[in-house]
Formats: C-alpha cells, sequence, structure tokens
C-alpha cells in the first residue's frame, strides 16, 4: 500500500483498549511508546491485538521538537 505520509515508524501493539465507540492502541518502538485512538470498528477490521506488527503513519501539518 503507498501513501502520501512520509513519517512512518514501524512498532509492536503493546495494548488495545475498547471503549464505546473508540479504541486506544499503545505501540511501542524499542524503548519508545507512540499512542492512538481510532475508531472502534476500525481496530476491530484491522483485528489488533497485542504483539502485532504495524506501521503508524503520522500525517499532521504541525510537529513540534523538543531538546
Amino acid at each position: 500500500m503507498e501513501v502520501s505520509a512520509r513519517n512512518q515508524i514501524r512498532g509492536t501493539v503493546k495494548s488495545v483498549t475498547k471503549d464505546g465507540l473508540m479504541a486506544e492502541v499503545v505501540i511501542e518502538m524499542g524503548t519508545q511508546e507512540i499512542v492512538s485512538t481510532i475508531t472502534r470498528s476500525s481496530a476491530d477490521r484491522l483485528d489488533l491485538k497485542k504483539g502485532d506488527v504495524v506501521t503508524a503513519i503520522i500525517k499532521a501539518s504541525e510537529v513540534l521538537i523538543a531538546k
């Protein structure tokens, strides 16, 4: 699958927490984590579960840098 977003980070699903219409997905990349909220139906359709290898695709007009 080709996408226009340049920021793509591979990681492993640490947890999927479903609540109502939404799901929170925590992805581990080494010692770092990224958290995404997606619809519950998307999480179900992707059959996301702990241990799955996934790609976080980030499309943002603003990325903050801290030092």
